[in-house]
């Protein structure tokens, strides 16, 4: 399956798709996790080595330019929109624990939505993982969604985005939601994070406007060492992982 994570900032969705790679890893599937998010930190949340080089795919500069027909640092009126990308998940990715992990990295100026060919290179490899790629892909998306176009949509078999019991976030996720349905995404769900009482609960389903909810996820210790960098998402046990694999039942139907 191909799954877009999202939600709004800080609400833990990283962590969410570093456990769930985690738990798909170790029932034997083959997964890429990709971070696609600015922040870039699910390889931190995976306990990947500090040591351990990711080339985010934007720093690709000289590649980016060769495979969309411009020149770096020159202004491209044109541009190649469906540049040769079917390369690119074998040879930039690194393997840690049976995951294999991707950083997108940020086009940085030109606003959210810029036609340039670092956007058009993204998106063309987005689109490439979602659709072509024989394995589970979990894409760990900022809320505003920009990578992900109509024709990628058309891969991604659910967009699931993360929530805590805040106004906020909630309408973060109305917000989402919207985007998602006017791009062409037609399964939509929630997941409920850091929940510390029935009542919390209870904001979210009265706050998720029929979208389906997955699932809770408590807050707990296990998850906040991770967020203090004691822990990784690998590393943890208990009732949290056991959460997210309920959650990932759900998908898949099992539940």
């Amino acid at each position: 399956m191909k799954l877009a994570v999202t939600g709004k900032g800080g609400v833990g969705k990283s962590t969410i798709v570093a456990v769930m790679a985690r738990i798909l890893s170790q029932s034997g599937q083959k997964v890429l996790a990709v971070d696609a998010d600015p922040d870039m930190n699910l390889a931190g949340i995976l306990g990947v080595p500090e040591s351990v080089r990711i080339t985010p795919i934007i720093e690709l500069k000289e590649l980016i330019a060769q495979r969309t027909g411009t020149e770096v640092g020159k202004p491209a009126p044109f541009f190649t929109m469906n540049p040769k990308v079917d390369d690119i998940p074998d040879t930039y990715t690194i393997e840690y624990e049976g995951i294999k992990l991707m950083t997108m990295g940020t086009v940085r100026g030109g606003g959210a939505g810029c036609a340039c060919p670092e956007n058009a290179f993204l998106k063309q490899l987005i689109s490439h993982l979602v659709i072509t790629r024989d394995e589970w892909v979990l894409l760990d998306m900022e809320a505003g969604i920009e990578h992900l176009g109509r024709g990628t949509a058309i891969g991604v078999d659910e967009m699931i985005i993360v929530v805590e019991a805040s106004r906020s976030s909630m309408d973060t996720a109305s917000r989402v939601k919207n985007l998602a349905s006017q791009i062409g995404i037609k399964k939509v769900s929630l997941i409920g994070n850091r929940i510390r009482s029935e009542a919390e609960k209870e904001f979210i389903r009265k706050g998720s406007n029929s979208v389906p909810i997955h699932g809770f996820i408590d807050y707990s210790d296990q998850m906040l060492r991770i967020n203090l960098g004691e822990a990784s998402a690998v590393t943890i046990d208990g009732e949290p992982v056991d959460q997210v694999r309920s959650i990932l039942d759900k998908i898949l139907g099992n539940n």
